[in-house]
């Protein structure tokens, strides 16, 4: 039989087959928006009883899979299902999100339909448009390549370095029913592990060290690393600094949490990495984002652990590189140090640590007696009110933005699965998405969404899937009518007037948006107020927003915590 002529009605349909080779390999929830070239697919999915959500907006539905993805275990996944063009496009700036995040996602396109591929059929685009924003791009050009297509999509998306594969697949053979081949499975390749040289090493220079300081990356988050750091850093008595995307790897109510590098990031946190005898970075790759275009002082001697060979040495000399799995190495590591235990002597890193978070609370305690009684709100003075009014082991996902870097530097977080937010991407817009996609990967947890009213309204269409799947997360949003961060180095370094980005005139009501998508709402402008209004957010049998009106002329976390501290 050619490849191309349908089999018998016995045979399921491609679309089936390729959705049963995804439930097999533990894939269950599609997000996406249906399209005509997707409704084979869509048929597929609701015959077996898979979760599909329905977005409002393609530049949501990666989104959404990258917060199931980064609040699971690792490994877990999710996929995403476009209609080609217009639907694909909308999701690349999710797509290249997840890839910078190395976050695995099973990208689903159904393709212009063969037949007139190459004619400029509708919503036609090259395939390879899409070659860099993924880890890998497939196209499926045979009807019976579909299964092992995706097959092997899944297993590389899982594979570390992990990251988001797309699966172009034409719509007449989804609908099709080509006899599919048999699939074994084969498990992803394991990361490298370091050589025990490098492991004694590396534990060698440790332990010989003074005062000596971990900073702990998205790697660790990935590779499931957070036990093994705590062990590490406990042996060491050392201090943990995190990157943005290692926020939360160890829990930042432990003593030796310091607090996150990142563009907020306090003159007392820089110091403590810049006064470090010995730095063991793991698990990131020092982007730019990080450090401020390399900006920031790093230990005066470097161990570098990371997967990719071509970041040790770009920004900073590194005097010991390790190519290695975070996780892995730190096992080792944590076993060579066992072995030569650290003698006794002082090294103070929970006092290190301490000193940070206390001079943190004091910049913090500073600005919220620096704003008036009838002043809006401060962002430091929400966030603390959010954090007291939910559950410790909460899921938060937070949008990027101004407010972002307050929530870095304020909001403590309890665990790897328990904050979610952009690393050097930084887009706007993830906040609610993420939280939709948290929430059906951990039915069982609260979920809270932090957002800016800047990044809600480049997704506010999520408010209504919220409302419409009956997603149980509580949104709360900062809204100062500006693109504050924006209007403040406008006004300092441009000359600008004061809030030119702003709608001080034209203010938006997002208790009355959300109440128009279906979702009940309140708005609060006094500190009192804010825990009891998320608590009865929270308390609802399904979705809400609380907004908070915060002030838009508030100083900048990039410019109040990297200046002098308060009262010298």
């Amino acid at each position: 039989m050619d490849a191309d002529e349908p089999a018998d009605e016995t045979h399921p349909t491609v679309a089936e087959a390729v959705v049963d080779a995804m439930l097999n390999r533990g894939v269950d929830t599609v997000f996406g928006i249906p399209g005509k070239q997707t409704l084979p697919l869509n048929r597929a999915l609701a015959d077996r009883d898979a979760r599909f959500v329905v977005a409002r907006h393609e530049t949501a539905v990666p989104h959404e899979a990258w917060g199931y993805a980064e609040s699971s275990q690792p490994g877990a996944m999710a996929a995403t299902c476009v209609v080609p063009g217009p639907g694909d496009t909308n999701a690349m700036n999710g797509l290249k999100n997840a890839l910078n995040d190395c976050v695995p996602l099973l990208h689903l396109a159904v393709e212009t339909e063969r037949s007139v591929r190459g004619g400029d059929g509708i919503h036609e685009t090259p395939p390879e448009t899409y070659d860099t924003v993924v880890k890998e791009n497939v196209l499926v050009d045979s009807p019976a390549g579909a299964v092992p297509a995706v097959v092997e999509a899944i297993r590389t998306a899982r594979e570390h370095p992990q990251g988001p594969v797309r699966v172009g697949i034409p719509k007449d053979v989804l609908a099709g029913r080509t006899p599919q081949p048999a699939v074994g499975d084969r498990d992803p390749s394991p990361p490298p592990t370091a050589p025990p040289d490098a492991v004694r090493d590396a534990a060698d220079r440790l332990v010989d060290a003074a005062s000596p300081v971990v900073l702990a990356g998205g790697g660790v988050r990935r590779s499931g690393a957070s036990e093994a750091l705590r062990s590490v850093a406990e042996s060491l008595d050392a201090p943990v600094v995190t990157t943005y995307k290692g926020k939360g790897t160890l829990p930042e109510t432990h003593p030796l949490s310091a607090g996150v590098l990142c563009g907020g990031a306090s003159a007392d946190l820089r110091d403590l990495l810049a006064c470090a005898d010995v730095g063991l970075v793991v698990g990131s790759d020092l982007d730019a984002v990080a450090t401020a275009s390399w900006s920031v002082s790093m230990p005066e001697r470097l161990i570098h652990v990371t997967l990719d060979g071509d970041d040790v040495g770009f920004g900073y000399d590194a005097d010991l590189g390790v190519v290695a799995d975070a996780d892995r190495f730190l096992r080792d590591l944590d076993g060579a140090l066992d072995e030569v235990r650290p003698a006794a002597r002082e090294r103070s890193g929970a006092a290190r640590a301490e000193a940070v978070r206390a001079a943190d609370r004091d910049r913090f305690e500073a600005l919220s007696e620096d704003s008036g009684s009838d002043d809006p709100l401060r962002s430091v003075e929400v966030l603390s009110a959010v954090r007291d009014a939910i559950p410790e082991d909460a899921v938060v996902t937070a949008d990027a933005g101004g407010f972002r870097l307050w929530t870095l530097v304020s909001f403590p977080a309890a665990g790897p699965r328990s904050y979610v937010n952009p690393g050097s991407w930084a887009t706007m817009g993830t906040g609610l998405p993420s939280a939709i996609g948290a929430k059906l990967a951990n039915p069982e947890r609260d979920v809270v969404a932090l957002t800016g009213d800047g990044g809600l309204m480049m997704c506010v269409h999520e408010l209504h899937t919220l409302a419409s799947e009956g997603i149980d997360v509580t949104v709360v949003a900062l809204n100062n009518d500006d693109y504050a961060i924006i209007s403040e180095e406008a006004e300092r370094s441009y000359e600008f007037p004061e809030g030119s980005y702003g709608w001080a005139e034209t203010g938006l009501d997002l208790v009355a948006v959300a109440s128009g998508m279906g979702l009940p709402a309140e708005r609060v402008r006094d500190r009192d107020a804010v825990g009891d209004a998320v608590e009865r957010a929270r308390e609802r049998d399904g979705p809400a927003l609380v907004e908070v009106v915060t002030d838009p002329g508030e100083p900048q976390a990039s410019e109040w915590m990297t200046g002098p501290r308060p009262g010298e």
